[in-house]
């Protein structure tokens, strides 16, 4: 019998080219969605990630075969300490996109503020307000910037992380009322999210470095008695056209990208760290001290990696948004002491 040649085509989407690092840690949210309610929310949380561990609950899926069985599920725990809401910036719709109508900020934004941005050094807080209470029917979008406290996890870093975050829900009036009660204050993810919804994770995957195209596109190596190499591609393509095209897998960056992955259902948000970290705390983490969010599934980046939570943009339909029943949470040392 001959050689059978085996069908092994490039792995990885071109969809996501040119594969290069992160321009942030801290992942862009490029859209956000609208929600039908009658109040005002936030659509969004940042949180920093521990890391992983694995949880029992009954199965709450009508149509699997373990319906109402136990069943083992991976979790991943973010730590979610409270947010500070240090600004209201108000959007106005022109031709060319969104752009700013004016901002509100805090009385006496932390100190640790300085660390990221240059403040203005006067400004007052209820002009600015009423400015933007005056401009309400030019305005399109409401968002707030918040503010981490990663001095309340045990993170080493002092320099906090800043985001906007869309208010949505309600009318326009009402999310302005909404993010002028909220300024100045923090809001914690259980004002934000609820146990059972799902929710997209937006983030910065694990950086893997300069990597070779068997690696990063898993490509075949190729036979040993090959010419010149074996852990690279057998051709760049044809003569014709005369350059090499961009589909052709090659050597370059991989890992330290930003990826959104869609629907993680939130499994349980507690306010005590103690009931989910494992003996010895978390590799490379270490003990989650506050509010956390324990999420089905694996989410991309590393430990401490500041991960963006955001509602999402298409849930899935027919899913149950009831709180998860879970029986158990494992909290083995990881390294089995």
């Amino acid at each position: 019998m001959g050689h059978r040649k085996t069908h092994a085509p490039k792995h990885g989407s071109l969809a996501y080219l040119p594969r290069k690092r992160a321009k942030c840690l801290l992942a862009r949210t490029r859209y956000w969605p609208e929600i039908k309610a009658d109040t005002p929310r936030l659509l969004g949380f940042i949180g920093y990630k521990a890391g992983m561990t694995h949880v029992f609950a009954i199965e709450d899926r009508k149509r699997s075969p373990n319906f109402g069985k136990e069943v083992m599920r991976s979790a991943t725990v973010v730590e979610a300490p409270p947010l500070l809401i240090c600004a209201v910036r108000a959007y106005t719709k022109t031709p060319y996109g969104l752009k700013t109508l004016s901002e509100a900020w805090m009385k006496d934004p932390p100190d640790n503020l300085e660390r990221v941005l240059t403040l203005p050094e006067k400004f007052n807080t209820d002009e600015q307000l009423k400015k933007i209470e005056q401009n309400l029917d030019k305005i399109a979008k409401i968002r707030v910037i918040a503010v981490t406290q990663p001095k309340q996890t045990s993170l080493s870093r002092k320099k906090p992380d800043v985001a906007e975050i869309e208010v949505s829900g309600g009318t326009i009036q009402q999310q302005f009322e909404y993010a002028k009660s909220i300024l100045g204050k923090t809001v914690s993810p259980t004002e934000v999210f609820k146990e059972g919804q799902h929710v997209d994770v937006i983030a910065v995957s694990t950086g893997k470095g300069f990597q070779g195209p068997v690696k990063r596109w898993g490509v075949t190596i190729l036979q040993h008695k090959g010419r010149k190499t074996k852990r690279g591609i057998a051709t760049l393509g044809p003569w014709n056209p005369h350059h090499v095209m961009y589909s052709v897998p090659r050597a370059g960056q991989m890992g330290f990208h930003q990826r959104t992955e869609y629907n993680k259902r939130i499994l349980k948000i507690g306010n005590d760290g103690k009931e989910i970290t494992p003996k010895g705390g978390f590799i490379r983490y270490g003990l989650v001290r506050g509010p956390y969010l324990l999420l089905e599934g694996s989410i991309p980046g590393t430990e401490k990696r500041p991960i963006k939570l955001r509602y999402p943009v298409r849930p899935p339909k027919g899913v149950s948004e009831e709180p998860p029943q879970i029986t158990f949470i494992s909290l083995e040392s990881p390294q089995g002491k």
